[in-house]
């Protein structure tokens, strides 16, 4: 790193922390699982697919990984990026790197080649772990990567990913050779509060972000300073010494998403035993759910909660549902989880709980939604969440004017590389930092916070503003549709007006554009009821059940 990008850092690391006065500075979270790991060595820590870790093997195996990482010659603030599903190798690296003051970059297992590139160039990784299924397009991606040093591959790389490595000098080196050679005691801890964590964001309207985190700021903000339930733990002994061994979970969110990361690491910080699944498979996450007697299970939204909701429908009506009477709660972050998905797991799980949580790769976790009589999605203000207007000036309750929800608090340093968006991202008022992401909300007069939607996504259809979040949870009360996303289509008249793309549930008919515009008008103001229905056989979402409003917009301006 060079002296002005240090001296960058160190200022915006400064200007980060004037909000934060009151907590330990230095909290890492490698720290935090060490400490929990020697608390309760023997308990179970993670599974994936049934292989199970204690704490203290996964200690061990994520140390193999750092003095691995250390021998390929991965430095602090060093970035290495992850081309995973759920296997040990994934959290072995993230773990392992975080170990040695290094950072691992999530990245999307389903990006083609091109927009793996972009993420291994915007994030200037010195190396890459990939798992087999994914070396082929790896290698059409590694060519133009100029910083790129090694690729660590688990499971057989194949030919076009040995002869690209060839051609461009980048060591490849098998990863159980790596792990067998690499000693499992805990490297040198040169650790600190400001290590750095990148998370990159979902890319849904753009080009994916690089969210740079100091340790303890990610600490506080994502994993609720260990302890969601109260006031924030200062230093990993108290993590470690107010544990819940016994309680278990499962996971259905992939590794490679912020929403699975903040919930995983959150659990572990509890004492947690965390199980994991490779693949989303709806039908062995409710088997694997009951086996392992999980109280929590954790979901993406309606991408994950829909399929999952059907499949247990499917199964309760052949007399073949698993028992899960030891399931407490389904709780949901990263992704809209519509009334209509809640009110099917409530049918069929009655004495289940529900939890929305809000967040975002930009704030950490910001607590939790719920939807009132009306069927609006609330949010509570405090916590550092508030509402501005068009100046960022605070506004007050029951005005009826729509203004921007804002965060406050523990807060990232910057997007990575971009200083022009993270200046419009992170923005000072009232003297603190703030994140503004563009989500928009109105104050109400209790003081609590309705939430509206992504202002980036708001249809403007003849001075009428349309929030796409909405109108897809209405959407989704139709009994025929299975998955829905809206948008702005171009409009001579109106300049937009609102397309909906939707698929059809199995054994349903398509019910035509007319009734669904009928239902919506009978839930929402006539100009919300989409103009345009594109049917579809399947709405595109990412692995994690993020929308794809690129691709949705490619649909209906076809």
């Amino acid at each position: 790193m060079s002296a002005e990008a240090e001296d960058a850092t160190t200022a915006t690391d400064a200007d980060a922390r004037k909000n934060n006065a009151d907590v330990n500075d230095d909290m890492n979270e490698a720290d935090v699982f060490e400490c929990v790991a020697d608390k309760q060595p023997d308990s179970p820590c993670v599974s994936f697919d049934g292989e199970l870790f204690t704490y203290r093997e996964f200690d061990d195996y994520a140390n193999r990984f750092a003095h691995a990482f250390l021998e390929l010659g991965v430095r602090r603030d060093d970035r290495v990026a992850l081309v995973m599903r759920n296997v040990p190798e994934h959290l072995g690296s993230i773990v392992g790197l975080m170990k040695i003051s290094a950072a691992a970059v999530n990245t999307n297992f389903m990006y083609a080649a091109a927009e793996i590139a972009n993420i291994l160039a915007d994030s200037r990784a010195v190396g890459v772990v990939v798992e087999s299924e994914f070396a082929d397009t790896l290698a059409e991606a590694i060519g133009s990567v100029t910083e790129l040093r090694f690729v660590v591959s688990v499971g057989e790389p194949g030919d076009a990913l040995k002869e690209a490595a060839e051609r461009s000098g980048i060591a490849l080196v098998d990863s159980a050779e790596a792990l067998a050679a690499a000693s499992r005691q805990r490297p040198e801890n040169t650790r600190s509060g400001d290590d750095k964590w990148i998370l990159y964001t979902g890319g849904t309207t753009g080009h994916p972000k690089g969210v740079v985190w100091r340790a303890a700021d990610y600490y506080y903000a994502c994993l609720s300073g260990g302890n969601p339930y109260g006031e924030p733990r200062n230093s990993p002994q108290e993590v470690a010494d107010n544990t819940f061994e016994g309680f278990r979970a499962f996971v259905a969110a992939p590794l490679m998403h912020g929403a699975g990361m903040f919930t995983f690491f959150t659990f572990l910080n509890l004492g947690a035993y965390v199980a994991l699944q490779r693949t989303f498979d709806p039908e062995r996450i409710l088997r694997a759910t009951a086996e392992e007697k999980a109280a929590v299970l954790v979901i993406v939204g309606d991408g994950m909660g829909v399929p999952i909701a059907d499949e247990l429908r499917e199964m309760t009506a052949a007399g073949d549902a698993p028992d899960l009477s030891g399931l407490f709660m389904i709780s949901s972050g990263g992704g809209i989880w519509s009334a209509a998905n809640q009110t099917a797991f409530s049918e069929l799980l009655p004495n289940v709980g529900f939890r929305d949580n809000v967040g975002a790769s930009e704030s950490g976790n910001d607590g939790e939604m719920k939807f009132d009589e009306a069927g609006r999605l609330k949010l509570e203000a405090g916590r550092g969440i508030l509402v501005v207007d068009l100046d960022l000036e605070r506004m007050e309750p029951g005005t009826g004017e729509i203004g921007y929800i804002v965060r406050t608090g523990h807060l990232p340093l910057e997007y990575l590389g971009d200083p022009d968006k993270s200046a419009q991202t992170f923005v000072e008022i009232g003297g603190r930092r703030a994140s503004l992401l563009g989500d928009m909300g109105l104050l109400e007069a209790d003081g609590s916070i309705t939430f509206l939607g992504r202002g980036s996504g708001c249809i403007n259809t003849g001075g009428e503003k349309v929030f796409p979040e909405e109108v897809e949870s209405t959407l989704k009360l139709h009994p025929a549709v299975f998955d829905a996303l809206v948008v702005g289509a171009p409009d001579p008249r109106f300049g937009e007006s609102v397309a909906a793309v939707v698929s059809v549930r199995e054994g349903f008919e398509d019910p035509g554009a007319e009734e669904l515009r009928e239902h919506v008008r009978g839930h929402l103001a006539g100009y919300k009821a989409p103009r345009q229905v594109v049917v579809v056989d399947q709405v595109k979402r990412s692995p994690a059940g993020k929308a794809d409003y690129r691709w949705a917009k490619s649909q209906v301006e076809a």
